[in-house]
């Protein structure tokens, strides 16, 4: 039920951080109303068979829509470059040249957290194209006759390469231990490769030691390294990385980390949806520039060469030794008002450390929260991460239904230590019950994915809502007794890998929205 690991990854690349963002901000609209589109910006090679891309929608609620079409117009590359539907099944037209048409089968889901993906299109270069030729795709999505949202990205064609790497290494280390991450990438084409960049999706736990010149990185994790060194067809170049586990990582464990080389091209294109996602804004680092080097003939023929998009990639595996855990410690809330006035309780957890939880690999939450609400209390607004909870049969669609005595609510992939994760339930005084308490208990059992069954003080896990209810004519806001917000953490978004990156910002936003409070 909590399994959600392909969306997720839609939703990185597509950076849905982004439209989550806009969809975040408080308005006046109807949410079913406010509506964004999105598709990627896009490079493709001359002679080759193109790249499959799809158009995504973003809402700020659960939504379906009937009657959709798309249309694409980039006649700015007319006779260029040629968009079709990447199945023969979807019903796709060209009314004219430069302009493609999709009618969407019917309903269009979309999803709040993830989004919703259009027909995948495949674009690619015609024969009358040539290297550097660049223009709009122009995109509109309508639902019978009405524009419920518009979108323009950007095309342009390149000269086509092909650039392997490997191999895949594996380590053995512990928290706070150094090591050293050596690659080799060979030019498997037939043209030289004019530049190549590293753009890695590292777990939080993988630190850079170094902060190169050429290098973009964020708090404490490296994004990308910039690389302007020529590399002849066939010839091989290497690189070290060096990395640092952080001393809060989890142990016994495992983390790894996955880098894609690309052309700076290529770079242009991802880097610009991470720019427009909202993710916090990557520095280079003030050290030396890291450099190529040429590698041997030996080292460049154990990699493979093979002219697939898969050989792009490369990942290191780091199997965590040791003993390092993580204290989760319940929090409640102290509650004071008339009855009639409405209360805040900002309960959850703080992660006492000494290691920081981060599911985000596996997509499952790093505990489950239950809040049972003090008698004489209804909830009249809740966080859509916190459905209503009756024995184990929570249903995740119920999320942020107002009226149950019981709530489940899911924290997320990550906790870092140090920082306490706190939800925040508007309560409604209804009667005076003396003595009335309700309780907030964490690591609570499910029968599903995710969880943490290892807490080092299993004693703190549960902790007290307390209501000290008072007469009187209600009507306005009582004392949360809440802890003060000192600011959202910067963690949650610095410390996930930069190709999940954008699903950070979408994680961080949604956390937001839906009321999640991070206090260091």
């Amino acid at each position: 039920m909590l399994k959600s690991s392909t969306r997720r990854w839609l939703a990185g690349l597509g950076v849905a951080g982004a439209f989550v963002a806009a969809a975040a901000t408080p308005a006046a609209a109807d949410p079913v109303d406010e509506v964004t589109l999105y598709f990627p910006d896009t490079t493709v090679a001359l002679g080759d068979q193109g790249k499959d891309a799809s158009a995504k929608l973003f809402t700020r609620v659960n939504t379906q829509f009937h009657d959709a079409t798309v249309r694409y117009d980039y006649r700015s590359l007319a006779g260029k470059v040629k968009l079709k539907a990447q199945s023969e099944a979807d019903d796709c037209e060209a009314p004219e040249e430069g302009v493609l048409l999709c009618r969407e089968y019917s309903p269009v889901y979309v999803d709040e957290t993830y989004g919703g993906q259009l027909t995948e299109l495949n674009i690619a270069a015609t024969d009358e194209a040539k290297a550097g030729d660049a223009g709009d795709l122009k995109i509109s999505f309508r639902v019978g006759n009405l524009e419920k949202a518009s979108y323009t990205s950007h095309l342009r064609v390149g000269e086509g390469v092909d650039i392997a790497v490997g191999p895949d290494a594996e380590f053995d280390v512990q928290p706070g231990d150094s090591f050293k991450a050596p690659v080799t990438m060979v030019n498997a084409g037939k043209s030289t490769v004019d530049g190549v960049v590293a753009y890695f999706d590292n777990d939080y736990a993988i630190r850079p030691v170094d902060r190169f010149s050429n290098c973009f990185y964020t708090v404490d994790s490296i994004i990308a390294c910039e690389f302007d060194e020529e590399i002849p067809a066939g010839a091989a170049r290497s690189v070290t990385f060096d990395y640092q586990l952080g001393k809060d990582t989890y142990a016994p464990g495992s983390q790894s980390g996955h880098t894609r080389f690309m052309t700076p091209a290529d770079f242009e294109d991802l880097f610009e949806q991470r720019a427009r996602s909202g993710a916090k804004a990557a520095k280079h680092g003030t050290g030396p520039k890291l450099s190529l080097t040429e590698a041997s003939a030996k080292v460049a023929r154990s990699v493979q060469t093979d002219i697939d998009s898969s050989n792009n990639s490369w990942n290191i595996s780091i199997n965590v030794g040791g003993k390092n855990g993580a204290d989760l410690e319940a929090i409640g809330a102290e509650l004071t008002g008339e009855v009639g006035t409405e209360v805040t309780a900002q309960v959850g957890f703080r992660n006492n450390g000494p290691a920081t939880l981060d599911h985000h690999r596996g997509d499952s939450q790093v505990t489950f929260v239950d809040v049972t609400l003090p008698a004489g209390t209804r909830a009249v607004q809740v966080p859509v991460n916190c459905a209503p909870f009756k024995g184990d049969g929570t249903k995740l669609t119920d999320g942020g239904k107002p009226g149950a005595p019981a709530y489940r609510c899911f924290p997320g992939v990550f906790s870092k230590a140090g920082v306490h994760l706190l939800n925040e339930l508007r309560l409604r005084i209804e009667e005076i019950v003396p003595g009335a308490s309700g309780t907030v208990k964490i690591n609570a059992p499910c029968e599903c994915q995710g969880g943490f069954s290892d807490d080092l003080k299993p004693a703190n896990d549960t902790a007290k809502i307390l209501l000290n209810a008072t007469g009187g004519q209600g009507g306005g806001d009582g004392d949360g007794g809440s802890l003060p917000i000192t600011g959202e953490s910067t963690a949650l978004i610095g410390g996930i890998g930069a190709l999940l990156l954008a699903a950070g910002v979408g994680g961080y936003v949604l956390a937001r929205r839906r009321k999640t409070r991070f206090v260091a």
